[in-house]
């Protein structure tokens, strides 16, 4: 299959790519710096500006966005919603003009899309919460069901974690520093997947038919975050007695 990535140089990107290469599918890699090329992929240019060309391209994975690591200042939060509402608008706008469409387009979604909920249950059929990310997210996946005549998959991921970056990149210096600990009480709930999983989920999405509509990628149990954080300590050999105030 000849698949189209957004966001090809990032985290889960490039493991998806990797993937991708290795099961014998043609990768069309988009980034904002199309001449730094990706080995084993065919480079195009992704930009906020224009829709991509995304000619040949079979399936489409866009996950290209604004990083909600670091403080989130008004700029910030400008970017992250900007970039991923107006980069999918982008890869939509280049499907529905498009002769020849691509089979399925998985776009990029977030957990975040429930908001905090406490202890209820979630599923992919359980309804948008509030907040800051929940907003964003759920107008990330508006512009996505714009698109026409595609079967289309949002894959709502929770915090990846990987050696090589995600979730555990700011996590890992403060902890082997033994400044780790919980978030305030510990008790809040940590969804998450490993990268291997994730990009694995990935590929199960595009190359099956029938799966459509929202997915939720996140491992079967959440843990608390004090679990979490015990855990992630005890990995590195490094105690995890500091609490980290709620409202850092």
């Amino acid at each position: 299959m000849h698949i189209g990535v957004t966001g090809a140089t990032g985290f889960i990107g490039g493991k998806i790519i990797d993937l991708a290469l290795r099961r014998g599918h043609e990768i069309v890699a988009f980034t904002r710096a199309p001449r730094r090329a990706i080995p084993g992929c065919e480079m195009r240019e992704f930009s906020l500006e224009r829709p991509p060309d995304i000619a040949g391209c079979e399936a489409l994975i866009h996950l290209a966005g604004e990083s909600v690591m670091g403080l989130w200042t008004a700029a910030k939060k400008r970017r992250i919603t900007e970039s991923r509402v107006l980069g999918t608008r982008r890869v939509v706008e280049a499907i529905n003009a498009a002769r020849k469409k691509p089979e399925v387009l998985l776009s990029g979604s977030a957990i975040g899309f429930y908001g905090d909920r406490g202890d209820t249950e979630l599923t992919e059929t359980s309804p948008g919460g509030t907040g800051f990310l929940a907003a964003t997210t759920q107008a990330w996946e508006v512009e996505a069901e714009r698109v026409e005549g595609v079967r289309l998959v949002t894959l709502r991921t929770s915090l990846v974690l990987g050696k090589s970056g995600g979730a555990l990149a700011p996590m890992t210096p403060i902890f082997q520093l033994g400044l780790g600990g919980p978030l305030g009480d510990g008790r809040q709930w940590m969804s998450w997947i490993h990268l291997d999983d994730l990009a694995q989920l990935a590929l199960f999405a595009i190359e099956n038919l029938d799966v459509r509509g929202p997915l939720n990628g996140s491992a079967p149990w959440p843990v608390r975050n004090a679990d979490f954080t015990r855990t992630l300590a005890a990995a590195l050999h490094r105690p995890a007695f500091l609490r980290v105030p709620a409202f850092a």
